[in-house]
């Protein structure tokens, strides 16, 4: 293979989410098509600091767009964090002479690109995550299918919520970010939702609501509890120890960080596998591709890095007014 090809180097970083590898597939599959070479690089950041990497082909990423995971596996890198780590990781792209290295992940792996793109490595950015708390972004890969499983999950614990007359709390996954919880608590009917967003929970208040819906027939009750939050065991024994209702956890962790993407989710990571790749041949450097508005567009890596997360109070007024 000749050495003058353009080359660029791909990676997978912090938690996984499902729809990680369609984008590595679309990434791939468009460079080929436009005659550029393909590193993959093994276990993120830790993998580019130790060169853990391989030429990747068309047949590398078949069979691919279906999985959850990553076919590039990902790790936590410490070192990243120092600026040994990051010029270890700097001069492994000179060496291996990549024109652009591409990175699939959340606000930690923005971080290190943001970092690698100070020391001259050309950083283009995936959102990928399945806590959506990327402000820049209207969508992270792995979002759909995240909410999914947790919608899915909720419909099954409230028959068995319905049947014993119970209140059930469902504790979800999402970080510091309260859009699993949201999502998750109005496509499955709960009655109340608990965020980092809106602070500590007032259990009286909670309470106070599960007992005026039981004075209206109401016989069960579901409370989604976000992991910034956490406590949702504790949660369910105060409950039960004030209202003297049956109440159960359930904790759905990493349950919903596999599973099968949706089609949602393998649109996305498509769509911005291409447009990295798009955007590189036209010489865009330093961006992170992001969904704003139903379009896809590039935006500075540092302003993608600035960008205040949202309001949700909205989301959450319309969550208790349908819950009545």
């Amino acid at each position: 293979m000749s050495e003058d090809r353009v080359k660029i180097g791909i990676l997978t970083s912090g938690g996984d989410a499902p729809g990680m590898n369609a984008a590595i597939r679309a990434v791939v599959r468009t460079a080929i098509n436009k005659k550029i070479m393909v590193y993959g690089i093994r276990r993120g950041y830790e993998g580019l600091i130790s060169a853990d990497v391989f030429e990747m082909d068309g047949k590398s990423v078949s069979d691919t767009i279906h999985k959850g995971g990553t076919i590039l596996k990902t790790a936590r890198a410490p070192e990243m964090l120092t600026e040994e780590g990051q010029s270890r990781a700097a001069n492994v792209c000179s060496v291996l002479g990549l024109s652009a290295l591409i990175v699939i992940g959340g606000d930690g792996s923005f971080r290190g690109a943001d970092e690698l793109s100070k020391k001259g490595v050309n950083v283009i950015c995936i959102p990928a995550t399945i806590d959506l708390d990327l402000p820049c972004t209207d969508y992270t890969i792995g979002f759909d299918t995240a909410v999914n499983t947790g919608m899915e999950a909720i419909n099954k614990i409230r028959d068995t919520s319905g049947s014993h007359e119970r209140c059930s709390i469902v504790e979800v996954m999402g970080r510091n970010s309260g859009y699993i919880a949201l999502w998750t608590s109005m496509t499955g009917g709960a009655e109340e939702v608990l965020i980092p967003e809106n602070g500590e929970a007032d259990i009286q208040k909670i309470v106070s609501q599960i007992i005026l819906n039981r004075a209206k027939g109401k016989t069960h009750n579901l409370i989604v509890v976000a992991e910034g939050i956490g406590g949702g065991q504790r949660l369910a024994e105060e409950i039960e120890g004030m209202t003297g209702i049956e109440t159960r956890a359930t904790v759905l962790g990493y349950l919903q960080r596999g599973g099968s993407p949706t089609a949602l989710d393998r649109m996305h990571a498509s769509m911005m596998g291409y447009y990295a790749v798009e955007k590189f041949i036209e010489n865009y450097r330093n961006i992170a591709i992001v969904f704003r508005k139903g379009e896809y567009i590039s935006i500075d890596i540092g302003e993608a890095l600035a960008v205040e997360k949202p309001d949700v109070s909205d989301l959450y007024r319309i969550i208790k007014t349908l819950s009545i």
